[in-house]
């Protein structure tokens, strides 16, 4: 498993998070809209969020890196890729909602894409979204990714049983 080091891009630096981070991960995971589409419920509180992060962060074979404005350390959002086998990672993404529709997720996506097939290798990167979770899908669409699978009933979630897409983009496909 490859470390957590940081991602730059142009206006981006994505760091690994830390539980510290929780506070300001708060305005996402609150976010009642944007949990939707979430496996868990929003938290209320810091220390829930915390709670929430633990598990996650202690995954040997996942890693997480915080989104944070290239002159600040606040993070804005999360990256995570978790490898699932040998030359195959699964990734996920959030932002908080006032940075939406400036193109921040899609540089963030695209840093992380480039580091994992250019500077680790992998052949094959995949996201798992709910199905009506359009701008999820729309951005791995415009990335690149095919709609490989629809997985019925896949998710129980705080909203119910769901489907999942499943999305995969290839290393010979990667087009920056």
């Amino acid at each position: 498993m490859a470390q957590t080091t940081p991602i730059d891009s142009e206006r981006l630096h994505m760091r690994a998070t830390a539980i510290e981070d929780a506070e300001a991960l708060l305005d996402i995971y609150s976010d009642v809209d944007l949990m939707t589409y979430w496996s868990s419920a929003p938290k209320t509180t810091v220390a829930e969020v915390r709670d929430y992060m633990r598990p996650f962060l202690a995954l040997p074979d996942a890693r997480s890196w915080s989104i944070c404005l290239r002159d600040e350390d606040r993070a804005i959002g999360t990256l995570a890729a978790m490898e699932k086998r040998s030359g195959v990672t699964e990734i996920g993404y959030t932002l908080v909602r006032h940075h939406w529709g400036t193109g921040l997720a899609s540089e963030a996506v695209t840093a992380l894409i480039d580091r994992l097939f250019t500077d680790e290798g992998y052949r094959r990167v995949m996201a798992d979204t709910d199905p009506d979770n359009a701008a999820s899908n729309q951005l791995l669409e415009r990335l690149g990714f095919e709609r490989e699978g629809h997985l019925r009933e896949e998710w129980e979630t705080h909203i119910g049983v769901r489907d999942s897409i499943i999305w995969g983009l290839l290393a010979s496909e990667w087009r920056r």
